[in-house]
């Protein structure tokens, strides 16, 4: 299936490994509860889930900043809904959900195991755009930052997925060449072609369910990787 001999793989973690919905969900339980905000939390999340993919992709353009990012995904929620929340809420809600977001731990199904498969075989790394902190919290939080040699993030590289220095930066930190690797990410925009641009193999987890494409093999459940890689 591969051209070239694959050594290294490289994860996006938001999304792919770490499931994000499912903890972003508990984070705003925890804090709309605890803050006094009474919305329905279902469909604040229905309205939240698109608007965030949409401030992310702004933020990865860098047309807007971390703490836009924060605030106006918020806001236009609310705004959305019909809700009245006084801004000074809306910045303390963006403050605690990073704050708590990486207390919760759960990963997306088989990620574990998938993992504990490819570990042997391969040297095992992550591309993600998130803060490191953050970052850091959740893969040591959820207990599987062990399986990494190397964790690269849109912080320490000073730009974001598709930009190719960060996955450049990526394969000089593994010292590998990019015809050996492969990157396995959510995102294809951010995760497959951005690879793909600096000669990386790739493998499409469509957690989001987006168009189908030829730009690599695409797959719907991370166990699929056992019979590829």
């Amino acid at each position: 299936m591969f051209e070239h001999r694959i050594t290294d793989v490289f994860f996006d973690l938001d999304h792919t490994l770490w499931d994000f919905e499912r903890n972003s969900a508990l984070t705003f339980e925890r804090i709309f509860k605890e803050n006094g905000v009474s919305v329905e939390l279902d469909d604040f999340l229905r309205i939240y889930a698109p608007i965030n993919l949409e401030y992310w992709k702004l933020y990865r353009e860098n047309r807007i900043d971390e703490s836009e990012l924060r605030f106006q995904r918020l806001r236009r929620t609310f705004d959305t809904m019909a809700a009245t929340i006084p801004d000074k809420l809306i910045y303390e809600l963006a403050h605690e959900y990073i704050a708590h977001l990486s207390s919760f731990t759960h990963l997306m199904p088989n990620a574990r195991q998938v993992l504990e498969y490819l570990e042997p075989k391969y040297r095992l790394h992550i591309i993600t755009n998130g803060f490191q902190e953050v970052q850091e919290k959740k893969l040591k939080g959820s207990n599987i930052h062990h399986f990494f040699e190397h964790v690269v993030n849109s912080e320490m590289a000073g730009v974001k997925k598709p930009d190719p220095y960060i996955f450049k930066l990526a394969l000089d930190r593994a010292q590998v060449e990019a015809k050996h690797t492969i990157m396995i990410g959510d995102s294809l925009e951010a995760d497959i072609i951005g690879a793909k641009t600096v000669k990386m193999q790739a493998l499409h987890f469509n957690s989001n369910k987006e168009p189908g494409h030829d730009h690599c093999k695409t797959i719907n459940n991370l166990i699929e990787i056992k019979s590829i890689l």
